[in-house]
């Protein structure tokens, strides 16, 4: 089992910055894929960037590409994300995620309980 921490995310104005954090704890003995996707209210839970803990392969959406940046210290199973200049559409629950092995493309089956991100003025 691995258990995921998730900190971080807020109310910003559009252009402003904010940062995600997440920390993974429990049976974590092999590489891993963490990272981050989000859920708009009537919109599929999306993709926003994963990254891998070996190699450091990193996937982003299309969407925040150039804006949002994901990093990771291994050390301590963490991963963060990076958000500046936040548009409105970027609001959303923001969950973290855990997979087990490389997999940048599709979330594994642990989830963080979710953080609110609002890009409003």
């Amino acid at each position: 089992q691995v258990q995921l921490v998730e900190s971080g995310g807020g109310l910003v104005q559009p252009g402003g910055s904010l940062r995600l954090s997440c920390a993974a704890s429990g049976s974590i003995y092999t590489i891993y894929t963490m990272g981050w996707y989000r859920q708009a209210p009537g919109k599929q839970r999306e993709l926003v960037a994963v990254i891998t803990s070996g190699g450091g392969i990193t996937n982003y959406a299309n969407s925040v590409k150039g804006r949002f940046t994901i990093s990771r210290d291994n050390a301590k199973s963490t991963v963060n994300l990076q958000m500046n200049s936040l548009k409105p559409e970027d609001t959303a629950v923001y969950y973290c995620n855990f997979a087990f092995g490389w997999e940048t493309s599709k979330p594994g089956d642990y989830w963080g309980q979710g953080t609110q991100v609002t890009g409003s003025s």
